[in-house]
């Protein structure tokens, strides 16, 4: 995650190890998504005590060009529900206040995980939808990455993980290639790196094709 996580909790008796428990939602958050830019929490006592401790939960994730916002809020419904709960159950009040804020929790949690499962799903069908391989050449090699000089003078990043089929060994400066852009984290970089001319002379039509700029997947 780009920015540390923020996790507010306000108008709620102490709970233990509350805050550990936010962290390892957002962690299984991280898992289901790496690019994840930044995460707040608030947690808060919904209305008065005299609904019987109902929980507002909103969480606000930063994904690369989004915002996704899930907000937790009880119904009056389910207000008298945990009202009518906590007058039959013979559990202390702060046993009730640890259960009731740590489900909260978990249901909104719960929602962003599919919130951000239809992103990512969004994410690749745009991907599949719009993806252009442009050519350009290799201006700068290091041990596991390396550096784009494209048609107009932009310089791109891409990792040997962009690289397919191990072709990452085989580059030179100056190597032509054909890649496909995405914003990262740090602004534009390749996702798929394709050289061209792997141990023949390049010719006078990809030459071309290299100062037209731009070859479309689906030509």
């Amino acid at each position: 995650m780009t920015l540390p996580p923020q996790i507010t909790i306000r108008n709620i008796q102490p709970v233990p190890n509350l805050e550990p428990a936010v962290s390892k939602e957002i962690a299984v958050l991280e898992r289901f998504f790496h690019r994840i830019m930044s995460c707040r929490v608030m947690i808060e006592e919904a209305g008065n005590r005299g609904f019987g401790g109902s929980y507002h939960v909103r969480i606000d994730l930063g994904v690369p060009n989004e915002e996704l916002v899930v907000e937790r809020l009880p119904t009056l419904h389910k207000r008298l529900q945990e009202t009518e709960a906590s007058k039959k159950t013979k559990q202390s009040e702060v046993k009730r206040t640890r259960r009731d804020v740590r489900r909260a929790i978990h249901e909104a949690f719960h929602e962003m995980r599919r919130r951000l499962q239809d992103y990512t799903r969004r994410l690749q069908g745009q991907t599949k939808r719009h993806e252009a391989e442009f050519a350009a050449k290799v201006a700068r090699l290091y041990e596991d990455h390396g550096f784009l000089e494209t048609f107009d003078g932009r310089e791109i990043y891409f990792h040997r993980n962009s690289v397919p089929d191990g072709h990452f060994k085989r580059l030179r400066v100056g190597s032509e290639v054909h890649f496909a852009e995405e914003t990262g984290e740090k602004g534009p970089q390749a996702s798929t790196v394709r050289p061209l001319h792997i141990g023949t002379p390049p010719s006078a039509s990809l030459l071309d094709v290299f100062r037209r700029g731009i070859v479309n997947l689906h030509e």
